[in-house]
């Protein structure tokens, strides 16, 4: 039996490791990526696919996306979204993807409609989005926008934003058609040359 530890005795680090990638073993619920209830959720359908890349520019396979949104009347299914609209049955709010070994995420949901945020500030449509993986610490959260819509000019938090290079990491592009519904790119680059914009919470 070792006697306790003394000033000469010697410490040895213990290596640093990381979290996962192991999401996949216990998470994987494919139908979590599609909001809409097999299409039947009000409003106009869409897909929301990207590609998540590190600082080197490589994909990240393995990691987990999480978006949260309002539904297509700018209304949440949360208790403190008090608007007189309704909510639809037949649309979650919520929703979980992984990327596959390209670093690539989809989801399938509706566009949202403009709901009040801070002092009632109108804000633009818009999707909350938020990725864990392996080699961080902490989740990371950003937004994803829509191109074309009037109300990004005086989004309260898009417009916080002075550099418009940096405004631009959070703004989806329409990307082509799938199935009728309008696919938006919106690619999440975690570090380096043209970094998404991320927040603190």
């Amino acid at each position: 039996m070792s006697g306790p530890l003394t000033m000469e005795s010697k410490l040895i680090a213990t290596a640093t490791q990381t979290a996962g990638p192991f999401f996949h073993f216990g998470l994987v619920r494919p139908e979590w990526a599609d909001l809409t209830d097999d299409g039947k959720a009000k409003g106009d359908t869409i897909v929301l696919e990207g590609r998540v890349t590190d600082g080197d520019g490589a994909p990240l396979p393995d990691a987990i996306v999480e978006i949260w949104q309002a539904n297509a009347a700018g209304k949440y299914g949360h208790p403190e979204d008090t608007q007189d609209k309704a909510l639809d049955p037949h649309f979650r709010g919520f929703g979980r993807a992984f990327t596959d070994k390209d670093g690539v995420y989809r989801f399938t949901t509706v566009k949202p409609g403009a709901a009040p945020g801070r002092g009632n500030a109108l804000q633009a449509p818009h999707i909350a989005v938020s990725i864990a993986a392996r080699g961080l610490l902490h989740h990371l959260f950003t937004r994803a926008y829509f191109a074309g819509e009037t109300l990004n000019a005086t989004d309260p938090v898009l417009s916080s934003i002075d550099d418009p290079a940096l405004q631009k990491t959070l703004v989806a592009a329409p990307n082509s058609k799938a199935n009728g519904a309008t696919v938006w790119r919106f690619d999440i680059i975690l570090q380096g040359k043209g970094e998404t914009v991320f927040f603190d919470f």
